[in-house]
């Protein structure tokens, strides 16, 4: 986006023995649950319908980090399968001031793996001065609280 600081990608994989990925796709996909797990999530809306459960297409909007709510939209939406990972992705933006512009991109793969394990991998940039103020917090505030 022009004139947007760039806060830079995050990643984060994880294996863990004993779940399944239709088990871990509920908890991506259901935004029910969401406060449940995520401290940092609030006013989950969606205001063309639809929800609680993510679906490709979905519009909905949220709170997080103090901003005002983010508008947000399911690009990407593949329930895992038989062979096949399971796939999510959400963008979000705030407009407004450069200041205030945010352009967010949060991505899911979720794989069974053999003997009885699955893998998590999340991705994720954040382009703006306000994800870039965030990135300068010490702690990053961030850091802890992705999903």
């Amino acid at each position: 986006m022009d004139g947007l600081d760039v806060l830079g990608k995050l990643e984060n994989e994880v294996v863990v023995k004993g779940l399944s990925a239709a088990q871990v796709w509920r908890f991506l996909t259901d935004t029910s649950k969401w406060e449940g797990y995520y401290d940092n999530v609030a006013d989950i809306s969606f205001p063309e319908g639809g929800g609680p459960a993510l679906k490709d297409g979905l519009v909905f909007s949220f709170g997080t980090f103090g901003f005002p709510p983010l508008d947000a939209l399911v690009p990407e939406f593949q329930a895992p399968a038989d062979g096949v990972p399971g796939r999510l992705s959400w963008t979000a933006k705030q407009d407004g001031a450069p200041a205030e512009k945010l352009d967010v991109l949060h991505a899911w793969l979720v794989e069974d793996l053999p003997g009885g394990r699955v893998r998590i991998l999340t991705q994720e940039t954040q382009i703006g001065q306000p994800a870039a103020a965030l990135a300068g917090e010490r702690p990053n505030p961030m850091l802890p609280g992705r999903t």
